[in-house]
Parts: C-alpha cells; sequence; structure tokens
C-alpha cells in the first residue's frame, strides 16, 4: 500500500528551493523601498513583541464591568483550546508557504499584524473590561509565551485570535487560501464565544477594526515597490 507523501512536501516547501519563489524574492529585493520597509517592518514587529509581556501584565491589573451578553448566555462554556490553536496555526503555517513565493504576503501581514496590534492595545487601554463569566483559560502554548509570567484573561476588545486570522485572510491572494482562512477566522470567532473568552462584542469588532487597518497596512508595505 503506497502512501502519499504531498501534504509532507507541502509543508517541507518553505524550506526547500523554490524557483518562482526566488525569482519574486530577488525582483523584490532591487527595490530599495522593499529592503527599507521589510527592515523597519521586522524591526517594529521585534519591538512590539517584546512590549507585549508588559502591556499584558499591566492591563491584567486594571478592572471594568462585566458585561452581559445574550449569546454567551444561550452557551454553556466548553473548552475547545484544541481547535482554536490548530485552526490558528495551521493558518499561519499556510501563510509562511505562501509567503515563500510572494513578498508581498509576508510584508501585508508584518505591516497589518504591527498596526491591528497596535490598535488592540489603545482599545483594550480605552475599554477595560473583565471576563466573561464561566471562562475557560484558552490553552496556546505559542500565543501565550508573549503575555508574560500569568495567563491573561483582560485583553478583551477587540480579539487578537480572530483579528490575526482574519488577517490572514486578507493578506492571501489565492482562492483556496483565502477561503479556507475565511472559513478559519468564522470558525475560530465562533470557538472563542463557546469557551466564553471574549463578548460577542469583541469577536464582532475584530472584523469590523481589522478590515480598514489592512487597507493601512497595505498601504504603507506595498507603496513604492509593488504596483
Amino acid at each position: 500500500m503506497s502512501v502519499s507523501l504531498r501534504p509532507f512536501s507541502t509543508f517541507m516547501g518553505i524550506l526547500t528551493p523554490d524557483p518562482t519563489g526566488d525569482l519574486a524574492w530577488q525582483a523584490a529585493w532591487q527595490h530599495t523601498a522593499f529592503r527599507q520597509k521589510l527592515i523597519i517592518g521586522v524591526i517594529a514587529l521585534v519591538l512590539l513583541l517584546l512590549a507585549f509581556p508588559y502591556f499584558f501584565q499591566t492591563i491584567e491589573q486594571k478592572s471594568g464591568p462585566v458585561l452581559n451578553d445574550w449569546v454567551l448566555n444561550q452557551l454553556p462554556a466548553t473548552d475547545v483550546s484544541i481547535a482554536i490553536f490548530l485552526i490558528i496555526w495551521a493558518t499561519a503555517m499556510l501563510l509562511l508557504i505562501r509567503a515563500r513565493r510572494s513578498p508581498a504576503v509576508l510584508m501585508l501581514f508584518v505591516y497589518g499584524y504591527v498596526i491591528v496590534s497596535l490598535s488592540r492595545m489603545i482599545s483594550i487601554t480605552l475599554v477595560p473590561l473583565d471576563p466573561p463569566i464561566g471562562l475557560i483559560p484558552l490553552i496556546d502554548p505559542i500565543s501565550n509565551a508573549f503575555y508574560g509570567e500569568s495567563y491573561i484573561t483582560k485583553d478583551l476588545f477587540y480579539s487578537g485570535h480572530t483579528s490575526t486570522i482574519f488577517l490572514m485572510f486578507l493578506c492571501f491572494r489565492e482562492r483556496i487560501s483565502r477561503l479556507l482562512a475565511l472559513i478559519g477566522s468564522l470558525a475560530v470567532g465562533s470557538l472563542l464565544l463557546v469557551q466564553h473568552v471574549h463578548y460577542t462584542i469583541d469577536v464582532l469588532g475584530a472584523f469590523v477594526f481589522t478590515y480598514p487597518l489592512y487597507w493601512l497596512g497595505k498601504k504603507i508595505a506595498l507603496g513604492g515597490w509593488n504596483r
């Protein structure tokens, strides 16, 4: 019985030579604007990730109201951490595979993520909320590594998990990838409510805020080198 190695080959595509992708990256690298923006974007991303633990530990000390959420009241809290983790990080892996062939995909995500994250830091500060009743801690060892020593429950408005995977959807250029990421975005948003990690307004706000911020990031990321 033969075993298909295609899924493994797709995964390894990030590391193996890709003539088409190499040409795309070489062409982009010839633009001074691309080189400058890539370096600036990576530096901004690293600084942002370093600031996360301090920010989230600070907002965890603040208090806010507990919202009476009709949707959450209809949903018994259930631990769906594994499903959320798999959907988000499978989509992230797909984004890396697509970025291997398209520098624009990587640039869109880096700048979009920095802008969305800064926006979340502002909104979380301005709209402090206490976590929903019945919250079940979300087990995501990768994301939680950037939150600091204690588990964070007050990074609520708006949802970082929902906004991140929705941003990936917006960054994808290829049809199937966009469809999968869109389905994943809706699934993650719904599952976060099932687990009572977020209020309904947090999830809806992620879609509302991320879309225009993506376009702002796109204008900055691609200007001067990608027409």
